[in-house]
């Protein structure tokens, strides 16, 4: 009988241990670290150039450590849906145009305020400098990995813009600060994604939009809009961001690596993309004969008249929301001013 209950006990013993193996987890396998990367506009456009450099430097810095799947043109994450599909976990990292969304996003999108951004690399270095400096509520729920903006924005239209008379009532797609500045110049804003206005220009919902020049290549726009009206006036700002609990998971060098590039992207970007308007101009003029608008400089003085209640009532707006607007607004000069040099 003895025998018989020690080797039941046994029995059991070797089964407990078999059960407790065959629960607890297995000890973690050194390999590859596997991201997602989802973007909305196709992919010779420019957010989507950056975030296919952007990945080949993270893969290269880390040794192939991290492998970067990327997913341009909507094919994960829509436009709209970008930021808090990233939250969800639907993708890990996420790119999105923050003038989408202009309540959410208050204190980056007071870079795009009519306040005399040259160009995209001075706008970049700007937008991460003032994400920096104010570390933005709406941003607490991902990891920001890189900002960016285009370069200024100009109308392109089917019919000939040379005054404001020609803007009135003109539909045109814009989105965020540039709509509210076409309604200050009378015309009247047409909001939807950037990929959507291809399809609005060929059935006449829009007569053109107002955006940075290098569309007129990437989307192909100078198909149909064979005028340009150089205004030069504001940015489009963008931000690249990361699921907060992808991040976490990531290996300290890891995310070193990642951090380091942070400055460096925008930099990177808004270089390219400045270096790109001058190409997409010389494009449209050689392949469409578009005609590039001049504004006098006392139609200039005109038009930038009208916009100056908008910095007003961001401002506002913004202090309305518990923001310190003036501060914003301040900072913001300071930083065009300091990277414009």
């Amino acid at each position: 009988m003895k025998s018989r209950w020690t080797t039941i006990s046994k029995l059991m013993v070797i089964g407990s241990i078999f059960l407790i193996s065959a629960v607890a987890p297995l000890p973690a396998v050194a390999g590859t670290v596997t991201l997602s990367y989802a973007n909305f506009p196709p992919a010779p456009t420019f957010p989507c150039v950056q975030m296919e450099r952007w990945s080949k430097e993270v893969e290269n810095r880390t040794g192939g450590k991290v492998k970067i799947n990327t997913y341009p043109g909507g094919t994960l994450l829509g436009a709209k849906d970008m930021f808090d599909g990233v939250i969800a976990g639907q993708a890990d990292i996420g790119c999105t145009s923050m003038a989408y969304q202009p309540g959410r996003f208050m204190v980056t999108n007071a870079t795009s305020l009519p306040m005399g951004i040259p160009n995209s690399r001075v706008g970049s270095l700007v937008l991460l400098d003032l994400y920096k400096l104010y570390n933005p509520t709406a941003f607490s729920k991902v990891k920001v990995l890189t900002m960016f903006t285009t370069a200024p924005t100009n109308i392109m239209s089917k019919v000939p813009v040379r005054d404001l008379s020609d803007l009135k009532g003109l539909d045109l797609r814009a989105s965020g600060g540039a709509a509210r500045i076409l309604d200050a110049w009378g015309a009247n804003p047409v909001g939807m994604p950037m990929p959507a206005t291809v399809e609005a220009l060929q059935k006449g919902v829009v007569k053109g939009l107002y955006s940075s020049l290098e569309v007129m290549k990437d989307f192909k726009f100078a198909e149909t809009c064979r005028y340009a009206t150089v205004t030069n006036t504001v940015i489009y700002p963008f931000a690249v961001f990361m699921n907060k609990d992808k991040w976490n998971s990531l290996p300290k060098d890891v995310q070193q690596v990642m951090d380091d590039l942070m400055v460096e992207q925008a930099e990177w970007t808004g270089d390219y993309m400045d270096n790109h308007v001058q190409d997409a101009i010389a494009w449209s003029k050689k392949t469409y004969n578009v005609e590039f608008i001049e504004l006098s400089p006392r139609q200039t003085d005109r038009w930038n008249e009208l916009l100056k209640p908008i910095t007003d009532k961001y401002i506002q707006e913004a202090k309305a929301k518990g923001l310190p607007a003036t501060s914003i607004v301040n900072d913001l000069q300071e930083l065009i001013a300091k990277h414009s040099k």
